[in-house]
């Protein structure tokens, strides 16, 4: 940006910002909203927009457990139980909440017609739910599990006599969307913005904010210019190549913090040909190398994390070896960087037999995860200095997340975002044995299983002891790395930028709410 330009942006947000009014917020976002329904998709952008509506049993702040739509809890057996709600919350139509919506909405989240990320994985040990009063919710368990206070707390509780009665399109219209949250919908126009009100009757503590309008633009860069030219007060996912810039600029702050998603490569082991892997002369291979340890070893250790780390991310994130950021539930500090040597990748793919190398189409959503298609063009460059020559393909997240979801790429990246803070919810539904029926493997594009992995999971979710649950945890993080089930490259920093005057606080990793925003105390 040229000197001027920048200088009138700047003119232009001070200006704004002294004329904003106290009452309304204007934030411009990321992540795509595949939908309004708040069961559909495990998907950032679609749940940082259902929180300013919608609610859960239980909240989780900086990993803990807090109350939420429940005020209590407590165990009867091994295997059951019981949630005592809150007796003063209404849903936005006057109605009162009762135990009997979270009964409804428990039992619809398993399964939501459409889904491409369902939730069913965080209700993947609940046998039944029940109501045995109008305020108490109990809950009972195919097996004794310890997350499931982590699991149940991931699910917006939607109303029954409104959700039975309305589908998907029912809540994409704006119809169905009533719920007991801090903001009330006004309109929505899909792919641009939403617009919310202060809801009232809110329950709890009164927002700050009047109004908030919540907008989608894609592109860094253009929310770094909405943001200088006083368009919106607040951005999120701040680019790289713009925090220096905005960091010294008058009228703007910045906050960073770090954060739990980490940038994955998931090779498919998809078994026989598969269209995206070929030999040298074009023709497909009759296996899929990438079943092969041997090859996924040589495409990690060929990669250069620490070059990505630095001139591509401009050091705004952390090399990763594992699916967990250090200090955090379940990392294994004794996991260490994994090194760059090329040499040892080719060795080990002549070992497996592929001397010369093969060609791999690589696939990569263009519109959702920050700079990922600047990082895996820069990966196709490393494999191809060991022989595999890459067909890089930016596809849209519309498209590209139905097709690798059906395992239909040879590899697909993911930003998977650790919502729980423990390891066990990449383990979930990232790295467990892809089974619809049990709720297991929900991301787990690249098909990957290991029996031991499987195993690991299971006790770790039967293990009420945190000093055992951990050592478990950790002990799947080798076995993953070992097996090199997915290729980790990095954990993302998350970035806000805001107008002079304001504050952002995250009240879960990547997500982006009014809520998370207030005014600076003078």
């Amino acid at each position: 940006m040229k000197p001027l330009l920048l200088t009138l942006l700047t003119a232009a947000l001070l200006s704004a910002a002294a004329g904003a009014s106290a009452q309304s917020l204007r934030i411009a976002y990321a992540d795509p909203v595949s939908s309004l329904d708040p069961q559909l998709n495990n998907h950032a952008g679609d749940r940082s927009l259902a929180l300013h509506v919608w609610e859960s049993l239980l909240e989780r702040h900086d990993n803990q457990t807090l109350p939420g739509l429940a005020t209590s809890w407590k165990t009867l057996d091994d295997t059951t139980w019981e949630f005592y709600l809150r007796k003063d919350v209404k849903w936005q139509d006057g109605q009162p909440l009762t135990a009997d919506d979270l009964v409804f909405s428990l039992e619809r989240a398993r399964n939501v017609p459409g889904s491409v990320a369902p939730y069913s994985s965080s209700l993947r040990t609940i046998a039944s739910v029940s109501a045995p009063d109008p305020y108490t919710l109990r809950v009972k368990t195919t097996e004794p599990n310890t997350l499931l206070l982590q699991n149940i707390d991931s699910i917006y509780i939607v109303s029954r006599h409104v959700g039975e009665h309305s589908s998907t399109e029912e809540y994409n219209s704006g119809k169905a969307v009533i719920g007991t949250g801090p903001y009330r919908l006004v309109s929505n126009a899909q792919g641009d913005r939403s617009l919310f009100e202060r809801n009232p009757d809110y329950w709890g503590k009164p927002p700050v904010w009047d109004q908030v309008d919540y907008r989608y633009i894609a592109n860094p860069a253009s929310r770094t210019a909405a943001l200088l030219a006083g368009d919106v007060d607040v951005i999120d996912k701040v680019s790289p190549a713009d925090v220096k810039k905005l960091a010294a600029t008058p009228g703007v702050s910045l906050f960073a913090y770090p954060g739990l998603r980490a940038l994955l490569i998931q090779p498919s082991f998809h078994e026989g040909p598969n269209e995206f892997i070929r030999d040298n002369q074009g023709r497909p291979l009759a296996e899929n190398p990438l079943r092969d340890v041997r090859v996924r070893q040589a495409l990690s250790l060929a990669i250069n994390r620490k070059a990505i780390v630095e001139r591509i991310l401009q050091n705004t994130v952390t090399e990763a070896n594992q699916w967990m950021p250090a200090n955090t539930f379940g990392y294994n500090p004794q996991v260490k960087n994994i090194a760059n040597d090329p040499a040892q990748a080719k060795k080990l793919l002549a070992e497996a037999g592929y001397p010369d190398g093969f060609q791999l189409t690589v696939h990569v959503p263009g519109d959702r995860y920050p700079l990922a298609p600047e990082t895996l063009q820069a990966v196709a460059q490393f494999w191809a200095r060991i022989g595999v020559k890459v067909d890089l393909q930016v596809v849209p997240w519309s498209v590209y997340a139905s097709r690798a979801n059906k395992n239909e790429y040879a590899v697909t990246v993911i930003a998977w975002g650790n919502g729980t803070g423990e390891a066990s919810y990449g383990l979930t539904n990232v790295l467990a044995s892809a089974d619809a029926g049990k709720g297991l493997g929900s991301s787990n594009w690249g098909r990957y299983s290991n029996p031991l992995v499987d195993q690991a999971l299971e006790q770790a979710s039967s293990e009420f002891d945190d000093g055992k649950r951990e050592a478990i945890l950790r002990h799947s993080v080798t076995l993953v790395t070992d097996d090199v089930g997915v290729l980790p490259l990095f954990h993302y920093q998350n970035i806000w930028a805001a107008r002079k005057g304001l504050r952002v606080d995250p009240l879960l990793s990547d997500r982006t709410t009014a809520m998370m925003v207030s005014e600076e105390k003078k």
